[in-house]
Order: C-alpha cells, then sequence, then structure tokens
C-alpha cells in the first residue's frame, strides 16, 4: 500500500488537487466568472473540474463522491441538476450529496467537491 501523497497546485491555503491511494481529492471549486445565473455558474465549475480531473490522469467516469453546496436550494437546485445531467457520466454516476450553504462570497452560487479513482 503506497503512503505516498502528491499534491497539486499548492498555496498557503491549500492543495487544488490531492492524490493518495490511487483517490485524487479535488478541492471545492466555484465559478470564475460571477455574472452568471446557476446554469453558467453550474457549466463554468464543471468545466474547470474536468480541467482539474485531466490534470491528476482522471476524468468524471471515475467520480467516487461529489459534495454541491448551493447559496439557495431552493431556487437554484433544478437549475442546478439541469446542467449536472447534461455533463454528468450517466453510466458511472458517483455518490451526491447536495446542501445549502454560506459560500465565502456573495456572488457565488455554488461550490463542488470531487473525488475521483485515478
Amino acid at each position: 500500500m503506497s503512503t505516498e501523497i502528491k499534491r497539486i497546485d499548492s498555496n498557503e491555503r491549500l492543495s487544488r488537487i490531492v492524490i493518495h491511494n490511487g483517490v485524487v481529492h479535488v478541492a471545492g471549486v466555484t465559478a470564475s466568472n460571477l455574472d452568471g445565473d446557476i446554469q453558467a455558474q453550474t457549466r463554468d465549475v464543471l468545466a474547470k473540474i474536468d480541467g482539474y480531473l485531466a490534470q491528476a490522469g482522471t476524468d468524471k467516469s471515475r467520480l467516487l463522491n461529489v459534495q454541491i453546496w448551493l447559496k439557495d436550494i431552493d431556487r437554484d437546485f433544478a437549475g442546478m441538476n439541469a446542467v449536472w445531467a447534461e455533463w454528468a457520466d450517466r453510466n458511472n454516476m458517483p455518490t451526491r450529496a447536495t446542501c445549502e450553504a454560506k459560500l465565502a462570497r456573495p456572488e457565488l452560487l455554488v461550490e463542488i467537491i470531487v473525488s475521483a479513482a485515478l
């Protein structure tokens, strides 16, 4: 069993990606363009997740777990789910949890955390 831990894109607060024991952990991802609605922000976040997974050597078909944090779950759950349904690999669905949370900035509508197998 390997005990090596690989950290990618680290700074004084976090590592964007941590790989350990064949599992890729991606830190919470938020949208870069905060002017969009929930669908635009969700698309932005999922595109960034695709990039992080590729950087780690895996992809969304290998997702194990997803945590989705919405600023307003009553308003935005359906819109986020519509984008999720377009993006997710229907043959390889991960476990998932979605909840409402006060996010780091008022303009943020969604934050997503994922883990995937290599």
